[in-house]
């Protein structure tokens, strides 16, 4: 750190973080950023799977319904940034973007890691004071408010003084990456309430599972969720077995519901539907077709004209043939049982991933807390907060770094006016 005096002090140097650290400096406010991590933007650098689903094109009204649990706190930070704003500044920056199907949009080299070095030097080209490991210990609060903070150094705790500051330290997701958890404690520390933490877009444990078909990807499948016997949503799209269960978009989609129900002791169970395009009918009128054309056949042979090869097997064990028997074993009442099972295949949910596999935090930062058309602290003043450490997520497809990256903007927008007076 090249002084012990700034307008600002940044916490967490992802995607919220740098935005907000950026924002201020164009502005004209001195700013120091803190990362505990040795480089900048981990998270960032391995979101989309290293391809960085950067935001979404759908118009704001659609971006909302994906948000949880208050969308409509968002309308002043995507105001004041969105996604054109986003694309046209990463365009500044040398990073094209290109848009696929459910309106979601990479960086055209499909590396996240270009993304991260972009924000980077931008922040830097503000004038963003960036320094690495640099673990902040607490928050100093004076009869002002906000004043500063302790950072570890190897000399000992030393103290930073600042007009303002940003928590943007994420949630607890990913926590290799940084986002263990230390922007609740700060919250905690100065009065704010932390709503409960639950890892969400995460994939699901579940009985019976298929170690077997790990790997397997189904695309085109429709997967219902059932609380407490009540049918409770449904999404279509793709799914892949797991060691221990299942993952892919639609069960993320799902999962913030499944991880709260299971919380609550409820039973929960989950139904694939492996042929979607066909009601009932349709499809008996297809398998008798298949069989009708594999006279004198193996069951497996059926099986495969219907199912991924790696299903085959468990479908002859749960229908109680032989793999290479006739198709003679496969009687009305099995044939009834096959339909049911390409229908309505249950899964009974046993657990979810871990925060180490979650893709973000729900819960954090309660929103009363935080004024929507600033992110400044309604407990401390010059105190704000944005990203991830907040109690917002959302569904997957871009939306998530969207609310990082316009709730920094707004907060280093705010944070700059107000260390300058003009707020």
């Amino acid at each position: 750190m090249k002084r012990s005096s700034y307008d600002l002090v940044v916490i967490g140097a992802g995607a919220a973080g740098l935005l907000a650290a950026g924002r201020a400096a164009m502005l004209g406010a001195s700013v120091l950023l803190l990362e505990k991590m040795e480089k900048p933007a981990r998270k960032l650098r391995i979101s989309g799977k290293g391809r960085a689903n950067i935001t979404n094109m759908k118009a704001l009204e659609d971006h909302l319904k994906e948000i949880h649990p208050e969308p409509r706190f968002l309308r002043q930070a995507f105001g004041a940034f969105f996604n054109r704003d986003l694309i046209a500044l990463l365009e500044e920056m040398g990073v094209e973007t290109k848009t696929e199907r459910g309106e979601r949009v990479f960086p055209v080299s499909d590396k996240a890691w270009d993304v991260a070095e972009a924000l980077v030097a931008w922040a830097k080209r503000q004038g963003v004071e960036i320094v690495h490991q640099s673990r902040v210990e607490k928050l100093i609060l004076d009869e002002n408010g906000f004043a500063g903070l302790m950072v570890a150094s190897t000399a000992g705790p030393r103290r930073i003084e600042a007009k303002c500051g940003i928590v943007a330290t994420g949630g607890r997701s990913y926590p290799g990456t940084g986002s263990s958890g230390d922007g609740f404690l700060f919250a905690e520390q100065t009065g704010h309430r932390v709503d409960p933490l639950r890892p969400s877009l995460v994939a699901i444990e579940t009985n019976p599972s298929f170690p077997r078909a790990k790997g397997l990807s189904l695309k085109n499948v429709q997967l219902s969720l059932w609380i407490a016997e009540k049918k409770q949503g449904s999404e279509f799209g793709e799914a892949e077995f797991t060691e221990k269960g299942l993952d892919g978009p639609i069960v993320l989609r799902l999962s913030r519901r499944i991880v709260d129900a299971v919380a609550a002791g409820q039973r929960v169970t989950v139904s694939l539907d492996l042929k979607p395009a066909l009601d009932p009918q349709k499809l008996e009128a297809r398998l008798l077709r298949e069989m009708e054309a594999r006279k004198g056949g193996s069951c497996q042979d059926l099986l495969r004209s219907l199912l991924p090869p790696q299903l085959v097997e468990v479908f002859t064990l749960a229908l109680h043939v032989k793999p290479t028997g006739p198709l003679s074993q496969i009687t009305a009442p099995l044939r009834k049982k096959l339909l049911h099972l390409l229908k309505d295949w249950r899964f009974e949910v046993v657990g979810h991933g871990s925060w180490e596999r979650a893709i973000v935090t729900a819960g954090g930062v309660s929103l009363k807390d935080i004024d929507p058309k600033t992110m400044a602290s309604r407990r401390v003043r010059g105190l704000y907060f944005a990203g991830e450490v907040l109690d917002l997520d959302a569904n997957t497809g871009g939306f998530n770094l969207q609310i990082a990256f316009s709730t920094g903007w707004l907060a280093g927008e705010s944070a700059a006016r107000k260390a300058s007076g003009e707020a």
